[in-house]
């Protein structure tokens, strides 16, 4: 049974760090591309990071570039998304996903107040 679990979520203030895991079970991780995801209440879930299964390949959303980076450990079955200089819009349920059938996670929280 395919399974992703998200961590790492919170509140942090503006221009402040996090960094969230996603650990996989049930599928052979390493086969798959895997990335995160967002939403906000009322809107269209929005592709944040994507990595590709050999982890030699990225894309980011315009609204992160240069500010978040994915990463993949296959050894752990994990991809992470870590998230530098946080800003107020960047509030979300972060989810992760691997393109395999039922591949999401349950989302994790990210709220950037002061």
């Amino acid at each position: 049974q395919v399974k992703l679990v998200e961590s790492g979520g919170g509140l942090v203030q503006p221009g402040g760090s996090l960094r969230l895991s996603c650990t996989a079970s049930g599928f052979k991780f390493e086969m798959y591309q895997v990335g995160w995801y967002r939403q906000v209440p009322g809107k269209e879930r929005e592709m944040v990071a994507s990595i590709t299964r050999l982890g030699d390949n990225t894309n980011y959303a315009d609204s992160v570039r240069g500010r978040f980076t994915v990463s993949r450990d296959d050894a752990k079955s994990a991809v992470y998304l870590q998230m530098n200089n946080l800003k107020p819009e960047d509030t979300a349920v972060y989810y992760c996903y691997a393109l395999i059938r039922n591949g999401w996670g349950q989302g994790t929280q990210v709220t950037v107040s002061s």
